[in-house]
């Protein structure tokens, strides 16, 4: 984890040691995944058994407390965790963070660490393929770009 002379942890270091704890859990996230309900998950995931898991990345006291859509997205995943900077981990313990729901991951720029499990909330069958099918065909739009950039990400 980050020292105090490397206290500035920004939102793509959170997303970094995120991707290395989810690595280590056989699970594999991309970022910024658009979802139907116009809302956009930091990273979404799955596992090694298609359980979907979705992160949301606070990295400011201020964002964290102000976030009222979190809950928008329990309905696209099995798993939701909050991912946040050791300094905001104490704020995530409190009722509005539903931890009976809510898993929480603290991290930074070099690694991550699950400090709670979040619950799981299955989705329904057509709900999980739906979705599965949207993550495959994103991240292999992504993989496509980056054989040929003037592929994108929006076709």
């Amino acid at each position: 984890m980050a020292t105090e002379l490397d206290s500035t942890i920004l939102a793509p270091d959170v997303v970094r040691g995120v991707t290395r704890l989810f690595a280590r859990s056989q699970i594999f996230a991309i970022a910024e995944v658009p979802l139907p309900n116009n809302r956009r998950a930091d990273l979404m995931g799955i596992d090694t058994k298609g359980r979907i898991v979705i992160v949301e990345i606070k990295v400011q006291r201020s964002d964290l407390l102000g976030d009222c859509k979190w809950q928008d997205y329990l309905d696209y995943c099995d798993h939701f965790y909050w991912a946040v900077t050791p300094e905001l981990a104490s704020i995530c313990d409190g009722d509005d963070f539903l931890p009976d729901v809510a898993g929480l991951i603290v991290a930074d720029r070099y690694d991550a660490a699950f400090m709670r499990q979040s619950a799981e909330r299955k989705l329904a069958p057509a709900r999980r393929k739906a979705e599965t099918l949207r993550f495959a065909r994103r991240a292999g739009r992504r993989l496509a770009a980056q054989v040929d950039p003037s592929l994108g990400d929006n076709f």
